[in-house]
């Protein structure tokens, strides 16, 4: 499709707001929510695969609505068996990359909300590439949709959703939660938000406001550092927003929705996995009701660090639950080969060996 067309997406729009536009068209209801059922339901990539709506309701949309894209560039499979990794083109050219995973008893996407990134991470591909921009809600929902329909062609459908790709999901708030209210329609892909996640660096305003806003989604922060000066030198936007206010926005957090947080750790080699940093961690966290998601690090060109022995990791998970009383898991390494792990995706092609 041409860069220049500049017609609204129709995954931009949810069920209301695509509801009353038909309405000022003088179209029944029942078109819109057969126009909805073909775009969430059925996985319809375009306006001819909807027979059952009537030619000049087609008419109508295909003169104001686009449908189709992120266009699909190429797909890897991971040698694990449990991994698959989309490269899709935006409309301007720009790449992003979803990735599919397979656990036991649920398929989970893990979805883009920019092409790039603001945050400046030094281990994550992503805040080594800088910022381009930020997603579109159709944008958004529509890798999902591009998930959607490879299962559903499995007699399969999304279960999870986790905003943990490209880019800094708290960045482009309201993009974001647009995208998460059409994905959670009950009508349409009906995700439990119980089975959304989102993931952010520590975007303070953001989790307030989440908070405010009774956003009912899981909430992961990216920690990595149990001290301010640790912390800006693997989280750069730290300067911006300092530990203690980022705790503090947690335990607002927790204490206006009571609910957890998960907070994320990438266990670097000698850097943040040491016995005093488990303390440091345990200290730091005291009070809150979460649990720690432990990460061996994933390979970047940009970083030189190694990932943590098993062994560190073992040790880590034992003072969180034994000094602190702090729940804590070892996340399981996936697509490693195909550059689809944690902090891998850049939105380029370049998987190792290809």
């Amino acid at each position: 499709m041409s860069a220049a067309d500049h017609r609204l997406h129709l995954y931009e729009l949810p069920r209301a707001e695509l509801t009353a536009r038909l309405a000022e068209w003088n179209f029944s209801p029942v078109h819109a929510a057969r126009l909805w059922n073909y775009l969430y339901w059925e996985c319809a990539d375009s306006l001819a695969a909807m027979p059952e709506l009537p030619a000049k309701v087609r008419v109508r949309l295909e003169e104001t609505f686009r449908l189709g894209g992120p266009a699909l560039v190429r797909e890897a499979q991971s040698t694990d068996g449990f991994t698959r990794k989309l490269l899709l083109a935006l409309d301007d050219g720009r790449v992003v990359e979803t990735v599919l995973m397979r656990f036991t008893g649920r398929m989970t996407a893990c979805v883009s909300s920019q092409a790039g990134c603001a945050m400046g991470c030094v281990f994550c591909a992503t805040g080594q590439m800088g910022f381009q921009r930020h997603l579109t809600a159709g944008e958004i929902v529509g890798q999902a949709m591009q998930v959607q329909r490879r299962l559903r062609g499995q007699g399969e459908r999304l279960r999870n959703l986790v905003l943990m790709g490209m880019g800094e999901p708290l960045h482009n708030y309201d993009a974001v939660m647009r995208a998460v209210d059409i994905l959670r329609d009950q009508n349409g892909c009906a995700l439990g938000a119980s089975r959304i996640t989102l993931s952010t660096v520590g975007v303070v305003p953001g989790i307030v406001r989440l908070a405010d806003e009774a956003r009912p989604v899981h909430l992961a922060v990216s920690l990595h550092a149990a001290t301010q000066a640790e912390r800006v030198a693997l989280v750069p936007v730290a300067k911006k927003w300092p530990l203690d206010e980022l705790i503090a926005a947690c335990r607002y957090f927790c204490t206006k929705l009571q609910r957890r947080i998960f907070f994320e750790w990438a266990l670097i080699e000698g850097k943040n996995d040491t016995a005093e940093h488990a303390h440091a961690v345990g200290r730091l966290l005291h009070g809150l009701p979460t649990q720690v998601n432990l990460i061996p690090l994933n390979p970047t060109a940009g970083f030189g660090g190694e990932p943590s022995r098993a062994e560190a990791a073992k040790r880590f998970q034992k003072i969180l639950v034994e000094h602190y009383g702090l729940p804590s898991t070892v996340r399981q390494r996936r697509g490693l080969d195909i550059a689809a792990g944690c902090g891998q995706l850049a939105g380029a092609d370049r998987e190792r060996g290809a």
